[in-house]
């Protein structure tokens, strides 16, 4: 019996023993949207066996019609229960990686893109590791119709009474953990409102699928709850956003290979990752920041990067250099600041881990601390004009994902551009 073969019957197995109802096979879009089969175990061992046909043409940057047909296929490594469901109405789920119905990998899937990005540094003796801080809101509803109300009025590292959001966040650690998820930790964020919840490193592909049961744990408790949680990066006017400051390092033969004798503890590998980030963060930032709301957060004054500089404690540096603990050199590591909670985490991964990996390989020289390469795009539109010029991100992402991504940004610009906003009828009707 091989791997796969086993991996299935634990699978069905499991869902028999736990009285499982539904198996969700859960991938995403071009844009990191949660898509869903819900399969039946009835049908379950046929499904895990051939995986599930569908129309990619309906969805977003998918497929086209004359070619529309795909195949989800489970990672049955990626198999697990949600716990939060009533025994005897179990649910569980698995992610997929989308396939052509002759098995090659489909090129508008992001799971695949970021596979075949960390093969290619497997291939140089890389494997990459990656740590984020998932920063968001829990507000009392998500009408639209009113400016958000935040659940509470704390501020950072507050240890607030027993009240409705510390609960809920507690509860929420404690349903990831149950998952096998590692928390490293969870706090209160700046804003009212505002909370964190630090992963535990572990490889890339692992932490995107991570990323996604995260953002869909932490919603889905906060609707058990009567509260709303929101991944917007800049939700309230004059508060600070909600970032995923990501912590990364490359490990080649068992060790870590950002550790040397170069500033701040740091290899020249290290250093030349930096200098990649630093040079082609203005690029990717459509990817890490694909939103209109995204550059909301980019702007001075909130500890948000705006300019491709490094630094060792500036903590609006775009490329962050952690101190070490004395004694844990293997905890040696960069924090890319730039990234927000909306992101799709796959293409995000792919393309931070493509452009350090350009530096490596360019053998790009470390600018001086605090300099800037470059500003940051300040709105989508800048970031999408910088994504249609760059051949890094046609090399990383492959040009069926960089067309459909262009196209629907230029699509939210538009309508973004043709919008009344509410700050513009306060100021300008009684005025003009």
């Amino acid at each position: 019996m091989n791997a796969m073969q086993s991996q299935a019957q634990y699978v069905l197995r499991t869902v028999e023993e736990r009285g499982i109802r539904f198996v969700q096979f859960w991938f995403t879009d071009v844009l990191g949207r949660h898509k869903a089969f819900h399969v039946t175990p009835a049908e379950l061992s046929d499904a895990l066996d051939d995986g599930m046909t569908f129309d990619g043409s309906a969805i977003d940057g998918f497929s086209r019609v004359q070619e529309s047909d795909v195949l989800a296929r489970p990672d049955l490594t990626t198999f697990q229960l949600l716990p939060w469901h009533k025994e005897g109405e179990g649910v569980a789920s698995v992610f997929c990686d989308i396939v052509q119905i002759d098995g090659t990998p489909f090129e508008g899937c992001p799971r695949q893109q970021l596979r075949r990005v960390l093969a290619g540094a497997h291939d140089r003796g890389y494997t990459f590791y990656v740590a984020p801080e998932m920063e968001y809101f829990y507000f009392n509803s998500l009408e639209t119709t009113a400016p958000p109300v935040p659940v509470d009025h704390g501020s950072y590292f507050d240890l607030l009474p027993d009240d409705p959001a510390s609960q809920l966040r507690r509860r929420t650690v404690l349903t990831l953990e149950e998952m096998g998820i590692g928390v490293e930790h969870a706090q209160h964020e700046d804003a009212p409102g505002q909370h964190e919840i630090d992963l535990r490193y572990t490889d890339a592909l692992t932490m995107a699928d991570t990323v996604m049961t995260v953002r869909h744990v932490i919603k889905e408790l906060a609707r058990q709850s009567g509260l709303a949680a929101s991944f917007m990066p800049k939700p309230l006017s004059h508060e600070q956003g909600s970032g995923m400051h990501t912590h990364l390092s490359l490990w080649r033969d068992d060790a870590n290979a950002f550790v040397g004798d170069g500033p701040y503890g740091l290899s020249v590998v290290a250093q030349q990752f930096i200098a990649g980030l630093v040079h082609h963060a203005a690029e990717i930032t459509a990817v890490t920041n694909q939103w209109v709301n995204s550059y909301k957060r980019l702007v001075p004054g909130h500890e948000a990067p705006v300019n491709s500089a490094w630094a060792r404690f500036e903590p609006s540096a775009l490329v962050r250099v952690p101190s070490v603990k004395t004694g844990r050199l293997e905890s040696t590591r960069l924090e890319y600041r730039a990234p927000d909670p909306a992101a799709n985490p796959y293409l995000a991964f792919a393309v931070i881990l493509a452009a350090g990996m350009k530096g490596i390989e360019g053998g790009y020289d470390l600018p001086p601390e605090g300099s800037s390469a470059a500003p940051l795009p300040r709105s989508l539109a800048e970031a999408v004009a910088l994504m249609e010029g760059s051949t890094l991100l046609q090399e990383t992402l492959g040009e069926h994902l960089v067309t459909w991504f262009l196209r629907n940004k230029r699509e939210e610009w538009a309508s973004y551009r043709s919008e009344v906003t509410p700050f513009e009828l306060e100021r300008y009707l009684p005025l003009l």
